[in-house]
Formats: C-alpha cells, structure tokens, sequence
C-alpha cells in the first residue's frame, strides 16, 4: 500500500533548508545558465583567462588596456556558470522498511529525498529521482520544471521496494549512463558489501561526479537496546535468530563499528560526503546540519 504524498514534505525542514541551499562542490555540467562552475569557458562573471581575438567574437570582451599596452587584441574569458543535476537515489531495499518507532528508515528516506527535491528545484536547478532495491525499479528522469515536484513525491509515496538489495549495481549504472558532471546523492542504510558500494562510489567520482551519501540508519541499530531472550527476523533472506543480547552486545557493537569507520573512511578517501543520519532526529535538524557544514566547505 502506497503512503500518502503529503506526508513528505515537511515545511519546516524546507524552511531552514532553502535559507542555505545545495551548492555544487566540484565544477559541473549543466544544460542552462546557472549558480555553479561549469567546465566550459564562457562571458559571466568570474574573470578566468584572455586568448587572443578571433573575427566574430564580441567587441565588447576586449580587453582594451592589453591592446595598448601590446598593440594585439586579447578577449577576456570567464568561467560559466551552469546550473547542476541531482541524481537522487533512493534504497527501498526490505532492510530500509525497519523502524523501531513511527517512522522506518525508508519513510525517512522518502522525506529528505522530497525535501532535498523540493530545495533543488526551487533554487534553479534540475533533479532525477531513482527508485531502487537489488535494481532500478523507477526513474524520473532529470527536469528543473517545479512543478514536477508533485510527480516526484508521488512516485516516492508509491514506492515500496522489494527484498534484496544491490546498491553497488545502481551505482555502475548510473555511473555509466549519466554522462554530465553533476550530483549523485544516495540514501540508503548500506546495509551490503560496503567495498562494492565504495567500488561504485569510485566509478562515480572516476566520471567527475560529485557523491553524496546520507547513511540512514534507526536508533536501535546503533545503540542496541535490546534485553532479555530477543527473536531477531533478518531482512533480506538472512533467517531468524534467537538470542540473549547481553551476550552479543560487545560484539555487535565492534561489527558495526567497523563497518562504520570502513563506510567512512572509504568515502573521505574518495572525496565523496558521507552524513550519517539517525531516524529519531528532526528532518529539519539533520538538513540543516548537513547543508550549514556544506556551505562551510564549499570550495
């Protein structure tokens, strides 16, 4: 059963989160003037270079105090500016569907993609949208028309997701088929190879995209709370287990731990921002930490 749409959009998360925006980190590819450094030489506004003057090219670029000093026409260029493409990419995966309260990983997942959306296209730029779990199981292709806002959280409410995962497939994908520089944003638990994930992350980042991955996890996951004698189901075809979690704490907590510092480590190693993100925080909260430590490493 699909969710209700407006259960996405949260307005104080938007609030907080327009007044800081999503900048582009790395030089990207857009298809429009825009906000963000563009590999192609063009006239804005930052002074980049002169070349020397070729027939046809605006007088109103030459740079006349070279001309005088040099007696040779130069032309200033300046870097474009273009606006940017955010591939968001959502993990429907059966693990996302755990919550130990109201609001399990992938409906927390749903809102920060609507969010994020919603703050992408309002400030000019374009977002895509894909919906996966061991594949791609929708795609809205990349649009910076607002109105198409409402289709985006439409398809994230209908989005259910189906057992397996295969994040490191989805990546090689995209990686392959999106050809422009832009952002590819993933939110996803990870829970899967984390090397493979990296290996994906890589061939993104290979292709000069920037990544992003926000690690959506649930407060039980990392603390573990559990007492007594627990039934724990596995997701993802992992079968049942009964046990006391006294006795599987420590070790728990190292397991996770690694696979955190691996996760981490590996995405700092690539360039790529790696944000984790609990389920009992605010949407606002988690948005505007994010976006606030974007602005502040924006280069």
């Amino acid at each position: 059963m699909s969710e209700a749409p407006t259960h996405f959009l949260d307005p104080d998360a938007i609030s907080r989160a327009e007044s800081l925006g999503l900048q582009a980190r790395y030089i990207v590819e857009g298809y429009m003037a825009g906000e963000h450094k563009s590999p192609y030489r063009g006239f804005a506004i930052e002074f980049a270079q002169h070349r020397e003057y070729s027939h046809g090219d605006d007088l109103r670029h030459v740079d006349w105090k070279v001309l005088g000093r040099t007696d040779r026409y130069y032309v200033k260029q300046y870097e474009q500016e273009t606006n940017y493409v955010a591939q968001l990419l959502v993990d429907g995966s059966e693990s996302m569907q755990y919550g130990s309260g109201k609001v399990t990983k992938l409906h927390y997942a749903k809102m920060i993609a609507a969010c994020l959306s919603y703050v992408i296209l309002h400030q000019g730029d374009a977002v895509a949208l894909g919906l996966f779990d061991s594949e791609m199981r929708d795609y809205a292709p990349r649009s910076d028309n607002k109105s198409v806002i409402h289709s985006l959280i439409s398809r994230l409410a209908a989005f259910q997701g189906q057992k397996g995962t295969q994040i490191a497939t989805v990546l090689h994908d995209v990686a392959r088929q999106v050809r422009r520089k832009g952002i590819v944003i993933l939110i996803s638990d990870c829970f899967d190879d984390e090397q493979k994930i990296l290996e994906g992350i890589q061939h993104l980042r290979f292709g000069g995209h920037e990544v992003i991955l926000l690690h959506v996890l649930d407060p039980y996951e990392l603390d573990f709370p559990f007492q007594g004698m627990v039934e724990f189901q596995g997701l993802e075809s992992l079968g049942v287990l009964q046990a006391r979690p006294a006795d599987i704490r420590r070790s728990y907590h190292l397991e996770l731990e690694g696979f955190l510092n691996r996760l981490r480590e590996g995405c700092e190693r690539d360039q790529c921002h790696y944000f984790q993100v609990k389920t009992s925080q605010p949407l606002d909260e988690v948005l505007t930490a994010y976006l606030g430590f974007r602005l502040r490493t924006t280069r």
